[in-house]
């Protein structure tokens, strides 16, 4: 019997909702920001809650494949429960490093000597990140139930759980102020609205999972810890990228202003080319064949291209109401970004891209050469950086920044293609 061949309708049903789940997760971020800078000190609360998340993201990260896990491995009870236990022992790990620099000299040492941050603003990110130590459990259940629900093509759904997560979330900031102030309301109103969320997908999770009757070849707990791990740890180092590139550009001429200028241009690719990540849970959940596969390859172009398009609007033609009116930049910082900005019109591709063969390689159950793209792209990075302190350009930092993150995806983008070609040849029984 012949499969039905995939159509764009049906990439468009999964994808979008998904889509909308990024964007939302972006509002949410933006407004826990606008209900810190309402508190009496409000830049220290700012400061001390960005350190804090800064800090949260990179610990947290391993957890941050859940998902992807979720609809690779799970295909019974056996399966069920290694993933579970994959979930457990991440979020246990991600935990204990949160308490060790929340509540211990770990902490003093690395927001002062490695990140340079003392006095209130550090004593607030340590309280924040005290407060936060819990929710690597709630993220990694709700990344798991997120999982089941778009193995069962359900991905409206998680945008569904998302907005409730948004509308808690401005009540909690409301109740919050009973108990807390400053940076420790975010953290408490982060918490609370992400455990309304997770609990919201658990009982999604529960009503729609695809009900596997499970099979000799099922996975057992070893064998997914196996084809996790690697996962985890690339997605680690994948949040040490743009770390390692503010350290880079922090040492040029024009440091500070391209660092805030970077920073700003983050968050346009997180809106605007961050989407692209869901075309790996697309090819994993949807394709089938080679012929489905090449029609996602087309969705993929084509949204790309949207994206793309949207970036060189927002860079030019909307720049003085996007970059002035909304984001309140004068016009000297809107000309020092707006041409690096555009270029980011490429990264929608780049990412895109990676996700797609990303996709493949966890199909094919080669995980392991996902970590190894990821440490050959920091890698690349650290060359840069060597050859840039010997040959210094005469160009804006932020420039460089953005070059380098283009730069360093296209490494990855390449390093996979190659990959994928050459295992293709290889027949599966000497692979």
């Amino acid at each position: 019997m012949t499969a039905r061949p995939l159509k764009m309708r049906e990439i468009s049903l999964f994808f979008f909702p998904l889509l909308l789940n990024v964007q939302m997760m972006s509002v949410s971020h933006s407004i826990i920001n606008a209900g810190l800078a309402r508190q009496d000190d409000f830049v220290v609360a700012l400061a001390a809650f960005s350190v804090a998340m800064v800090l949260h993201l990179l610990i947290a990260s391993p957890s941050y494949q859940n998902h992807t896990i979720t609809i690779a491995m799970v295909r019974g009870q056996r399966s069920l429960r290694g993933t579970i236990l994959f979930v457990l022992l991440v979020a246990a790990y991600v935990s204990l490093m949160l308490s060790l620099v929340a509540f211990t000299p770990l902490g003093d040492f690395v927001l002062g000597r490695l990140l340079g941050v003392t006095g209130d603003i550090a004593l607030h990110a340590k309280a924040v990140l005290g407060i936060l130590v819990f929710l690597p459990f709630l993220t990694g259940f709700r990344g798991f139930f997120q999982g089941l629900v778009m193995q069962a093509r359900h991905t409206g759904l998680v945008s569904l759980a998302t907005i409730v997560r948004v509308v808690a979330l401005l009540g909690f900031l409301v109740l919050g102020r009973r108990w807390f102030g400053g940076a420790e309301l975010g953290a408490f109103a982060l918490l609370a609205c992400i455990a309304v969320e997770t609990a919201l997908m658990g009982g999604f999770a529960w009503r729609c999972r695809i009900r596997h009757p499970g099979d000799a070849d099922e996975r057992g707990a070893l064998d997914i810890l196996r084809f996790a791990f690697p996962l985890a740890y690339a997605s680690c180092l994948q949040q040490s990228v743009p770390l390692f590139i503010n350290a880079i550009i922090s040492r040029l001429p024009d440091g500070p202003l391209a660092l805030a200028s970077f920073g700003i241009i983050r968050g346009f690719i997180f809106l605007l080319g961050g989407p692209m990540r869901n075309l790996l849970q697309a090819y994993q959940t949807l394709v089938k064949t080679d012929a489905d596969y090449r029609v996602l390859v087309r969705f993929f172009r084509w949204v790309g291209s949207a994206l793309a398009i949207l970036t060189l609007i927002i860079a030019f033609p909307l720049q003085g109401p996007v970059l002035g009116s909304l984001m309140g930049l004068d016009a000297a910082t809107r000309a020092y970004i707006a041409l690096p900005l555009a270029g980011c019109a490429l990264y929608c591709y780049l990412y895109g891209a990676v996700s797609l063969l990303r996709g493949w390689f966890t199909g094919e159950d080669r995980t392991s050469e996902l970590g190894r793209s990821v440490i050959y792209k920091i890698l690349f990075l650290g060359a840069c950086w060597a050859i840039l302190r010997l040959f210094p350009l005469p160009v804006p930092g932020v420039a460089v920044a953005v070059f380098l993150l283009m730069a360093a995806e296209l490494c990855e983008a390449w390093y996979l293609h190659h990959r994928r070609n050459r295992l293709r040849l290889v027949p599966a029984a000497v692979a």
